[in-house]
């Protein structure tokens, strides 16, 4: 590892804090360019850089290109701003909001001229404005996200797909959005000329509201169907807007019918979608429905791996890698962050990264990662794994080959729960605890006995857990 900053002076982004540093502001941008909108952000957020860090302190700098700028920025977003450099990466204590060296500071007669200039530019919602980081080259590819990515890939190309539109679901923080990002660099890329538009059913929404107000809804609707390429980003927002699903309905069957490429993004499948039309949600089923899980152990680690690649001066040994991947399992997303953050301490304070110093800097995110199981998880797994129904589990049958496998669930949860006896007893059909207990008792004395008990109760326990 390398030293620690000098504590003593202003250090430049740019030094050996700098990866760590740029790495949290790309994220903390994304984040504030979904929260306020692509309008308010790149009118107002955009322009902002990093400016000098202060070791001792924990004071970053966020320059930008005016006074004005900066007064305004510090005013409106100040609070946020920190906030969310609080979270992303604690060594960051304090956000100074300053005009960069070279900016003059504006007359009071000079204001108003410099409102007109700031207000957020009149941006052709059709222009890509695409992520330079979300590219196919940056997707770390498994089996959580395998069909995503492909059918990404075969409709980013320049061939015929056998699929329209493709729907892509996950949770927060799956890469959703880098899918998104990708397919636009690629398509671009594979078919130059071509038209593509890109925005988040949010900005549909506003956009045709705005179209309907200003009698331009023609005007609207040949921007977004006149696309070779129409991208639309988390649609779960159109849920109980009648208007513009009613608009959304016809966009989508206009660019469908026309031969030409559409893809939709959500954090829900398209059945789980409450309050939006079923003939949308035909619709959207009748392409390609891929859904991205939750990183596996595996996607996990490479993905580590993949992005220690761009953190230079940064070692970390396999086996805090590993911990690593076994403990952040909340989301990809949560994952960089912590990365960023253990770098940013060990580059901060010169220690070495293993195991017990990676504990101490993640403190927080690892007891928000613990695993909470349920009993009604462990009566799922355990049922499965048996291949007895779920209901055996509350039943009053006696039979062996479903009273083992529910001494099991007993004994997993009094294992894997923080539930009280009498609580666990309750949940197995109104037993009585000292039914839990006989057992919790049973299945420790023949899992010292039976080889092929044991390796089931490992198994179910990884399962689990993982």
């Amino acid at each position: 590892m390398h030293g620690g900053l000098s504590s003593s002076t202003l250090e430049p982004a740019g030094a050996a804090i700098a990866a760590p540093l740029e790495a949290a502001w790309e994220s903390i941008r994304g984040g504030l360019r979904r929260d306020l909108g692509a309008r308010t952000f790149d009118g107002w957020l955009k322009p902002a850089v990093l400016g000098a860090f202060e070791p001792d302190t924990g004071a970053l700098e966020i320059l930008m290109p005016s006074q004005f700028m900066a007064d305004w920025v510090r005013s409106h977003f100040g609070e946020r701003l920190t906030l969310a450099w609080k979270t992303v990466l604690p060594i960051v204590r304090e956000v100074r909001v300053a005009a960069a060296a070279d900016a003059p500071r504006p007359s009071p007669l000079l204001i108003l001229e410099e409102v007109v200039e700031a207000r957020p530019p009149e941006r052709d919602p059709s222009a890509p404005n695409f992520d330079p980081r979300y590219r196919f080259e940056t997707f770390i590819v498994g089996k959580a996200n395998e069909v995503a990515a492909t059918a990404a890939r075969t409709l980013a190309g320049t061939g015929a797909v056998g699929f329209n539109p493709l729907f892509i679901h996950g949770g927060t923080g799956r890469g959703k959005t880098h899918l998104l990002h990708a397919i636009g660099h690629g398509f671009l890329a594979a078919n130059p000329g071509k038209r593509v538009v890109s925005m988040s059913a949010e900005k549909f929404m506003v956009e045709f509201i705005r179209a309907l107000k200003a009698n331009d809804t023609i005007g609207f609707k040949g921007r977004l169907r006149n696309a070779d390429l129409l991208l639309i980003d988390d649609v779960q927002f159109i849920a109980g807007k009648d208007s513009t699903q009613e608009e959304f309905f016809h966009t989508m069957n206009e660019i469908i019918t026309a031969g030409r490429r559409l893809v939709i993004t959500s954090d829900r499948a398209p059945q789980d979608l409450d309050g939006v039309a079923p003939r949308i949600l035909s619709r959207l089923s009748w392409g390609l429905v891929a859904d991205i899980n939750a990183a596996d152990f595996e996607l996990r680690f490479n993905i580590i791996q993949a992005k220690l690649g761009a953190l230079p001066g940064v070692e970390m040994p396999r086996n805090v890698v590993d911990f690593l991947a076994r403990r952040v399992t909340s989301s990809v997303r949560e994952l960089e962050g912590a990365l960023n953050r253990i770098a940013a301490y060990a580059m901060m304070t010169g220690r070495a990264i293993d195991v017990a110093f990676v504990e101490e800097v993640l403190a927080n995110v690892l007891r928000a990662n613990q695993r909470r199981i349920s009993i009604d998880e462990i009566q799922t797994q355990v049922a499965e794994h048996y291949r007895i129904r779920k209901a055996e589990m509350t039943s009053a049958r006696r039979a062996r080959e479903v009273a083992r496998p529910r001494q099991v669930a007993m004994y997993l949860s009094k294992q894997l729960t923080p539930k009280s006896l009498p609580d666990i007893g309750r949940r197995f059909g109104g037993r009585d605890h000292t039914t839990v207990i006989h057992a919790v008792k049973q299945i420790e004395r023949l899992r010292a006995a039976d080889a092929e008990l044991d390796a089931d109760i490992r198994l179910l326990t990884r399962q689990l857990e993982g």
